[in-house]
């Protein structure tokens, strides 16, 4: 019985103090009542627990403080990842749109497409420049303090594309500045999606990491939803000629609205449960990238491999809009009527991600993964076909589809299952390095795909499709090879050679779990 209690009192009470005051009372052997207790070296409610039909249940205001602590870090790296990512997918949406035109006028339109999809690119190849500053930043000083940095530099490096005068006005220096804030976007939104994962995923309950963190991903594509959206009214209803000379700013310049918000709900979480746990042992590191190349240098390849998945929404929003709406490729969808292809396939993005990662609490992380890589690789094709026969009504359907519900099969799980291959005191490091990479390469794909099927050439929706399946097909090889994780004690997690928790008592205590009872 007291095993029990300190198991769930190490899981739960590190949000607490240091040495959590615990109270329990049981009958023992001889009839009498035991009690066990722990003195708190900080300002705490005692933690009391009654037994109940051979269950020990929380009974103080500590449990509900540590369930209140985990939807705040998920709110957290919902509403941060939300923010960084509308940041950085408006950006993505002006480079297919309206860039070519206002920052890179050229006589060939080939040209324009290219360069401005290329400075999309651009904000990848920094991002793994900074998953080396952030990660080791979030390993040392903690998660909460590497999310609010990730915020204000990419909320920062978004208002001043806004306001960043085009090439008409000051020529060449337009696109450099341009370049150089995408770098900042790059580098700052290297340590979101690791350091909100982490997060969210040390202050999961039991057997509920997928769930938890499927919202930093929720996020994600809610942000990609925001971008569209109002993206959508302003090129609806605004003459053309305004669109392209200030029309395209105000998305940009909203995003201040949005980052006022994120930090007043970010700043209320607290530091993980793990980190703090080692900053009060002294066993944080001096240089946690330098452990994770050491140590897991074989699951931080794996993971660079596995995110080659960013391929499929490379293919849906960047290379699919200019496909779709640049006059050059001759398909002449138009803008407002595109934008809609995004915004239907997140919003069924939205409602499925944590769907996914609640079943992958129950069957484990690489099922859905594997079965998301190819189904959304094969649809591919079908995507890009749509489109290429003018058929908006199919290409929508197909979008919503591969990219709104087969994807999220990988989408939804990736946040749980990469933080789980890595230890704590480098997780946040071996994430962000690995991962961040793997989207480096990805992120030169629209300047591939319209370079080998530039406009004018014939089956560009095969040639793109067939590289776009063979890149998933790379992923799902990946995962397979990756050992699950899900039932892998959180103590654990990281250690290769950890036993697995048996199903049925990890089944028992994730029901305990979600009742909010812990097993006796």
């Amino acid at each position: 019985m007291r095993s029990a209690l300190l198991s769930l009192s190490r899981e739960n009470s590190q949000l607490c103090s240091r040495h959590q005051a615990i109270s329990f009372r049981s009958k023992g052997a001889n009839g009498r009542k035991n009690h066990v207790t722990g003195v708190s070296q900080q300002k705490c409610r005692t933690t009391a627990f009654r037994m109940t039909g051979g269950k020990l249940i929380m009974t103080s205001g500590d449990s509900e403080r540590i369930s209140r602590q985990s939807k705040i870090a998920a709110a957290s790296g919902w509403i941060g990842s939300a923010l960084e990512y509308y940041d950085f997918f408006i950006y993505a949406t002006a480079a297919s749109l309206v860039f070519p035109q206002v920052f890179f006028p050229s006589q060939n339109p080939t040209v324009a497409i290219v360069a401005s999809l290329a400075t999309y690119g651009v904000g990848y190849v920094a991002r793994p420049i900074g998953a080396f500053v952030l990660g080791h930043y979030g390993d040392t000083h903690g998660r909460k303090s590497v999310l609010v940095l990730c915020l204000f530099l990419m909320g920062c490096s978004t208002v001043l594309v806004g306001l960043l005068p085009t090439y008409q006005h000051i020529g060449i220096w337009a696109p450099v500045l341009l370049v150089a804030l995408r770098l900042m976007q790059g580098f700052a939104v290297a340590g979101e999606i690791s350091g909100a994962s982490s997060m969210v995923l040390e202050h999961a309950p039991f057997g509920r990491r997928g769930f938890f963190a499927s919202f930093a991903l929720q996020g994600v594509q809610t942000g990609q939803i925001l971008a569209a959206a109002v993206f959508l009214p302003i090129a609806a209803y605004m003459p053309k000629e305004d669109f392209n000379a200030w029309g395209w700013r105000i998305p940009f310049l909203l995003s201040f609205l949005v980052l006022i918000v994120a930090y007043l709900i970010r700043r209320e979480v607290e530091e993980s449960p793990a980190f703090a746990k080692e900053s009060q042992q002294g066993a944080v590191p001096r240089a946690p990238v330098v452990q994770a190349f050491k140590t897991s240098w074989a699951d931080m390849l794996r993971v660079i491999f596995m995110a080659l998945m960013n391929t499929i929404p490379v293919v849906a929003t960047i290379f699919g809009a200019a496909y779709a709406v640049q006059p050059a490729y001759g398909i002449g969808f138009k803008p407002d009527v595109y934008l809609w292809i995004p915004v239907l396939g997140n919003i069924a993005a939205v409602l499925v991600i944590p769907l996914v990662g609640n079943l992958s609490d129950k069957i484990g992380r690489r099922p859905p993964m594997i079965a998301g890589a190819l189904g959304s690789g094969l649809l591919a094709f079908a995507y890009l076909y749509a489109i290429s026969i003018k058929n908006v009504p199919m290409a929508i359907a197909l979008s919503i589809l591969m990219w709104g519900i087969v994807y999220q099969g990988y989408n939804a799980v990736f946040p749980s299952f990469y933080p789980e291959l890595f230890q704590t005191r480098y997780r946040v490091s071996a994430m962000a390095i690995a991962q961040n990479i793997g989207t480096m390469i990805t992120a030169l794909l629209p300047a591939l795909f319209a370079t080998v099927a530039p406009p004018g050439s014939s089956d560009v929706w095969f040639t793109v499709g067939a590289i776009a399946f063979a890149v998933t097909m790379i992923s799902a090889i990946a995962t397979y090879s990756a050992r699950e994780t899900y039932r892998v004690a959180a103590n654990d997690l990281g250690n290769p050679n950890a036993a697995p928790i048996e199903k049925q008592d990890y089944d028992r205590q994730r029901a305990a779990s979600l009742a909010g009872v812990a097993p006796a």
